[in-house]
């Protein structure tokens, strides 16, 4: 796959960040210092975060500020925030995709707002982003619940496959402060680079180039539909603002219709 993107300059890309990452006593205030720059955000759903009125604030806050809402799914796993890795059958698998993306879908529907993607989280991301078969399972599961929904990935082959076999919208989704290797995988298990000025000049290159920095220190192709902005970060919201400075985000969706021709 590598060899034959091309190196090309990137003129439209999403800001996605996650919000609703509180449960109960538990708060994350921070996350809401990047919903001014974001043009998407995922929401919790219950499992891995999210509680009834974390959800139901986070999706005001997105229907004011006008952002596109997804839903952030996970594993049942709330005292370990999601990042504990679980062995499911297809159908579990299934079933807690669906529930999830359903619940988010109800909720979403009493305010008249609509979902328009899905994403991973944590160690269900991790996953996904490792075992094609395990993609492909949560991208079938996804479809179930509507065949418009956009199936966030991270950037890859892996994605790219899930996307053509089941026949459902992706987007691939890159980091500014994770290590890639040559081949332009995540190796997640090397600590993340937070350094804001390393990945504004990283975001240049992309732009520019569609390529980013790998860990040998050359250059790696990649698509990218999505960025990922984490507010656990060091400087998030810097990063995020001076990250719209560079390019002004826009959904997946407006993307898909500008290289459709439908949008100039």
């Amino acid at each position: 796959m590598q060899e034959v993107l091309e190196r090309k300059q990137i003129k439209n890309v999403d800001f996605n960040i996650d919000l609703a990452q509180s449960f109960g006593i538990y708060k994350n205030n921070a996350e809401f210092s990047l919903l001014d720059y974001a043009s998407s955000v995922n929401i919790s759903c219950g499992f891995h975060a999210g509680d009834p009125m974390t959800i139901k604030n986070a999706l005001l806050k997105a229907k004011e500020k006008n952002v596109v809402v997804g839903a952030h799914i996970g594993f049942d796993d709330i005292q370990g925030f999601g990042y504990r890795p679980m062995q499911l059958s297809e159908d579990e698998l299934e079933a807690l995709v669906i529930y999830q993306i359903g619940a988010l879908m109800s909720f979403a529907k009493t305010f008249k707002m609509e979902i328009e993607h899905v994403r991973p989280h944590g160690a269900m991301y991790r996953q996904a982003a490792e075992d094609y078969s395990f993609a492909k399972s949560i991208a079938k599961a996804i479809q179930k619940c509507s065949k418009w929904l956009v199936y966030y990935g991270v950037a890859g082959d892996i994605t790219s496959a899930v996307g053509e076999e089941v026949n459902i919208p992706v987007a691939q989704e890159v980091f500014l402060e994770k290590n890639y290797n040559t081949d332009g995988t995540i190796d997640f298990d090397k600590k993340d680079n937070e350094n804001i000025f390393a990945s504004i000049n990283r975001l240049k290159t992309l732009l520019a180039t569609s390529q980013i920095d790998n860990i040998a220190g050359g250059k790696t192709f990649v698509t990218a539909d999505t960025i990922h902005f984490s507010n656990k970060i060091a400087n998030a919201q810097a990063l995020i603002k001076q990250s719209k400075d560079l390019i002004t985000p826009v959904p997946v969706n407006y993307k898909n219709a500008c290289l459709s021709g439908w949008v100039e």
